[in-house]
């Protein structure tokens, strides 16, 4: 009797634990940063400046949260595949699910990393904690810190779409293989 392992299912449980992680951590420095510099108030400042440069640092933030979850969900989806349907991901399925897994966290990861901090740095937040007077910055240069970060975060998106593409043609593939 073959044995089945949820392999992928149990990559990508690892790799939505390593992110939780990370958030957690971008988590404690803003927390640290605020508690070290109790002087001003860098989430105060943020949610005042909200309709500026700001806005990218929440987003960010929010949407990496939800990259946590969304890599756990995914790997709901590869353990149906793996223990339910007992399929496995062999050739190009499996080369598909290795670029789901790497393109997926590194776009999502690197994307969500870049907007969180040209948030910081559009805002002046960025500057206030790196001892900057008060972290002022005037609205055209943070509109000119962001749009440094324009091409980057783009290139990041793509590596997702790509790596979330060939996930999706991956599962399809395997889903559709005979038992």
């Amino acid at each position: 009797m073959e044995k089945f392992s949820g392999s992928w299912a149990n990559r990508f449980i690892i790799a939505a634990i390593i992110q939780g992680g990370i958030i957690t951590g971008i988590t404690i420095i803003v927390v640290a940063s605020q508690l070290a510099f109790a002087e001003q108030n860098i989430i105060r400042f943020l949610s005042l400046s909200f309709e500026g440069p700001a806005k990218w640092f929440f987003i960010g933030y929010i949407f990496y949260l939800i990259l946590t979850v969304a890599i756990a969900v995914t790997a709901v989806f590869y353990n149906h595949l793996e223990l339910n349907l007992k399929k496995r991901f062999n050739g190009a399925s499996r080369v598909l699910a290795w670029i789901h897994l790497v393109g997926m966290n590194v776009g999502a990861a690197g994307t969500n990393i870049l907007m969180i901090f040209a948030g910081l740095s559009g805002s002046g937040a960025l500057g206030m904690v790196l001892g900057s007077a008060n972290g002022s910055i005037t609205v055209t240069e943070g509109i000119a810190v962001i749009d440094s970060f324009i091409i980057p975060i783009a290139s990041f998106v793509g590596i997702l779409g790509i790596g979330v593409i060939c996930g999706g043609i991956a599962y399809i593939m395997t889903y559709r293989m005979k038992s």
